[in-house]
């Protein structure tokens, strides 16, 4: 499978967790609405036991889901400080090759190099942090995704 092959298909992934967790929420949300009306109207034959739930499962979710998330950007700042670091030491040697060239075709040449060089690594360095940014993305969404579809298949009972 070629990078782009599997952007795009952890980019589909992302996608439908998405929607997955858009429509788990709407259900939880909606069943949880009607158990807190009904503690209103009858607080001694409440719920008690989903009534609590839902503050403390809402901090442990997002608790991971911001781990993950701060690991993924430490993760993408890396990626990024090195292919700047790289990116320096070529345009380094490029113009060492530069300040050497004796002639019009010579510095030409190092000048073609450098640039056919930076386009496809910007292309390969591109699909490389998207990859990453969409694994970063999942992973940080996970844990939310889990609790929520989890409490919609509960509720569904």
């Amino acid at each position: 499978m070629s990078p782009m092959q599997k952007t795009a298909r952890n980019a589909l992934r992302n996608a439908q967790a998405g929607q997955e967790l858009a429509e788990a929420s709407a259900a939880v949300i909606t069943r949880r609405l009607g158990i807190m009306g009904e503690a209103m109207a009858d607080p001694l034959r409440a719920d008690h036991a989903e009534l609590s739930r839902m503050g403390a499962e809402k901090v442990e979710a997002m608790t991971a889901s911001a781990g993950a998330a701060f690991a993924g950007a430490m993760d993408l700042g890396q990626r990024a400080g090195r292919m700047a670091a790289r990116e320096g030491a070529e345009a380094a040697h490029c113009m060492a090759r530069l300040a050497r060239a004796d002639t019009p075709f010579a510095f030409a040449a190092a000048q073609t190099d450098w640039a056919m060089g930076a386009w496809s690594r910007a292309m390969r360095d591109g699909w490389a942090f998207y990859g990453a940014a969409l694994k970063a993305q999942g992973q940080a969404l996970a844990p939310v995704h889990a609790k929520a579809t989890a409490n919609a298949r509960r509720l569904k009972r």
